[in-house]
């Protein structure tokens, strides 16, 4: 059996190396945080999102980078096995909206537990506060490591599990990208993914904090629509971000860095043009002589009213029965396309991924190894692969993990 070296403790570091001991072989993993998973133990706001309990289509069509690519690996380790090894870890698993996955107590910590535990179980050395400065080559053959502090550790294979540029803070600083192109591998354009958007209204920053649930959400590149989504959405002081607006970056962020786009929010999304006009007219006949600005409660939440007033154009204090059909229709046309100029992402402090990575072109599919240096395999965030969110990019780090732990022998 193999010597393996790990370089990474994060999701994807941690199940390769419970896999591959799992399979008998001698395995040593290298952190080089004071402890593991510290991405992970802020995924899915501190209550990680484990996995997607979606049927195997739509995994594949949550993939926005390199689906094809992740065939043998989401079949040899799927999503249901993921939830079947944490219940048999003793994790308790449930199963909410939209067919996330999260620990049963909420706490993302019991799953880095679960991970720790295993690892130790299956006989894993880990070493904390250890950095691996580069790895050893031989000729097309990857030999060990080199650490920080000069020492060179040995071994047979080589797993590269260090993760993207997001969150850097948590140790994600693009190491296995330096390691990959001294080693002739070509790394695609970084770029921040699943990440808020900057906007240019004013009116913006004064809904700070709204949230907005079962809205639709629609981005223009001109007259074309680029993408349309459903669900949750929240203003920030300086434009856009929640689950619609975090999946909509992993679509068309690479658009938005090249050039502004438009987004309307439909606040209505359940009526018809028809059904909103005539709901208008009868709020606004039963309160026909109350000002505009009053008579807007029961269809905003307090805080979009001055806005929607500001935005309709129509006086806030004119009384609803002189309204006339024009402005009536034009407001109606505000609140099912609520405008927004989208001029950038936010920064890889505020990313939950990174989007880009090792051209999955030079590795094996199907056991994760470099095509160019024999021993080495490349597994999660480092590759060109992302998804939306909902636990489809935790998905990705264990059945890459899982293709490449299972398979060292080859």
């Amino acid at each position: 059996m193999a010597k393996v070296i790990i370089a990474g403790g994060g999701a994807s570091g941690m199940f390769a190396a419970i896999i591959a001991a799992q399979q008998g072989h001698e395995v040593e993993l290298f952190e080089k945080n004071e402890k593991l998973g510290k991405k992970l133990f802020i995924t899915g706001k501190g209550r990680c999102n484990l996995t997607n309990a979606c049927d195997m289509e739509e995994l594949f069509d949550s993939v926005c980078t390199n689906a094809k690519f992740l065939y043998s690996a989401f079949y040899g380790f799927t999503n249901q096995d993921t939830i079947q090894f944490f219940e048999d870890a003793g994790l308790h698993t449930k199963t909410e909206r939209g067919n996330r996955v999260f620990p049963c107590s909420d706490h993302s910590s019991d799953v880095i537990q679960v991970l720790d535990k295993k690892m130790r179980q299956s006989g894993v050395k880990v070493h904390l506060n250890t950095k691996v400065k580069n790895l050893l080559l031989k000729e097309d053959q990857c030999i060990g490591i080199c650490l920080d502090d000069g020492k060179k550790i040995f071994g047979d294979k080589v797993i590269v599990a260090t993760g993207g540029l997001s969150y850097p803070s948590t140790g994600s600083t693009g190491d296995g990208y330096e390691f990959a192109k001294a080693c002739g591998h070509k790394v695609t354009e970084l770029m921040p993914s699943l990440v808020p958007f900057n906007a240019s209204e004013k009116w913006v920053k004064e809904l700070q904090g709204l949230s907005l649930k079962n809205v639709s959400i629609r981005i223009f590149d001109g007259k074309k629509k680029l993408y349309e989504d459903f669900g949750e959405m929240m203003f920030t002081h300086f434009g856009v971000t929640g689950p619609v607006i975090l999946s909509a970056s992993g679509r068309i962020g690479k658009k938005l860095r090249q050039k502004e786009l438009k987004m309307e929010i439909d606040l209505k999304p359940a009526l018809s043009e028809e059904q909103l006009d005539k709901r208008l007219v009868r709020e606004f006949e039963e309160a026909q002589n109350r000002q505009f600005k009053n008579v807007l409660g029961s269809l905003f939440p307090a805080k979009l009213i001055p806005v929607m007033v500001e935005l309709s154009e129509i006086l806030p204090e004119k009384r609803v029965n002189e309204i006339s059909r024009e402005e009536r229709q034009n407001f109606l046309h505000k609140i099912k396309h609520l405008e927004l100029t989208l001029t950038g992402l936010r920064d890889y402090n505020e990313a939950i991924i990174t989007k880009g990575g090792i051209q999955v072109k030079e590795i094996n599919p199907s056991t994760m190894e470099s095509k160019l240096v024999h021993g080495l395999y490349f597994i999660g965030e480092v590759l060109d692969l992302d998804a939306v969110t909902g636990g489809f990019n935790l998905q990705i780090a264990w059945s890459t993990a899982y293709a490449a732990a299972a398979n060292l022998s080859e």
